[in-house]
């Protein structure tokens, strides 16, 4: 049995759909392959965190878990009938019920034209476009910013690829024609629309068509400046830091952003973060006290105005 997804991801069971998103970020840093590797156990928990995320950051999954129609694992719950869910009901009550007769049948004679499109031999051939038929696909970051392809089993067991446009969206709808309901009558088929759900990335961010990305740096580097490999979407480059950057700066590397229709590219930008050493370095300590600049300077000054 699949274990909860709230106790798995670590938020109580009324958290905002944003809590949810945080924490799973929060652990996929942590427990994400590329971060532990040959960590079996990582692996295991950064799968149960993503299958939980895939349940929960889903807003019509999570309201259908909360109220018991599927498990854990997303599969359907079998939903207990009554007798007396039937005995008893008027017309107005029954499923598939109603007082209204004919009448929403028969509004419009477009709905007519279509039913019935055209006799032949005397009788009329029975025809309908075929329903267009829903589905929700969840795929990573990097997928949707790089284009990917793939496959969805439906409920009747058959199997669906779907190409992923490079710069798909989170939410955006994607149309298969022809993949949907079988018509009647010889007419043709409804559509597939797929949702896209993009599960958010450890480290990226995007804003429109652009990536964000804050990369650490020591202090040596920060003051000296220096030559790093940053990650992008499509691999590490080779990105220059100025002398003197400090926490807050923000580089732009052009190109490495998001894929747009018409081929070009959004950029990607790095904000620096001065991160100190983990442990007391004696040397940096002895430095500090020597060096006068540090009684003089007011990093605060911004501040003295506010009351």
């Amino acid at each position: 049995m699949a274990a909860d997804p709230y106790e798995t991801l670590g938020v109580k069971r009324d958290a905002t759909q944003d809590d949810i998103r945080a924490a799973y970020r929060k652990l996929a840093k942590q427990l994400h392959p590329d971060l532990n590797p040959g960590d079996a156990k990582a692996e295991e928990k950064f799968k149960s965190v993503t299958a939980a995320y895939d349940l929960l950051g889903d807003p019509d999954k999570r309201a259908r878990f909360d109220r018991g129609e599927i498990d854990a694992s997303g599969a359907e719950r079998p939903r207990e009938r009554y007798y007396r869910d039937f005995h008893g009901a008027q017309a107005h009550e029954h499923p598939y019920g109603s007082t209204a007769g004919f009448s929403d049948f028969m509004d419009a004679d477009d709905i007519l034209s279509d039913l019935f499109a055209r006799r032949q031999g005397g009788r009329t051939q029975f025809r309908v476009r075929g329903p267009d038929l829903h589905y929700r696909l969840e795929v990573e970051f990097l997928e949707a910013v790089n284009g990917a392809t793939k496959r969805i089993t439906l409920p009747d067991g058959a199997t669906l690829d779907v190409t992923i446009p490079p710069g798909t969206r989170d939410g955006q709808i994607l149309r298969l024609r022809g993949k949907g309901g079988v018509g009647i009558g010889g007419a043709e088929p409804g559509d597939a629309l797929i949702e896209i759900g993009v599960r958010p990335h450890p480290y990226f961010s995007r804003r429109d068509d652009h990536i964000e990305i804050e990369v650490p740096i020591t202090l040596r580097e920060a003051v000296l400046g220096a030559k790093l490999d940053v990650p992008t979407p499509a691999g590490q480059v080779r990105m220059s830091v100025p002398m003197g950057a400090n926490t807050g700066t923000r580089l732009r590397l052009r190109g490495k952003g998001v894929a747009r229709p018409d081929g070009s590219r959004g950029d990607e930008y790095v904000t620096l973060k001065v991160v100190l050493p983990d442990k007391p370095d004696a040397e940096l300590e002895e430095f500090a006290r020597r060096w006068s600049g540090g009684e003089s300077d007011n990093p605060r000054r911004h501040l003295e105005s506010v009351t």
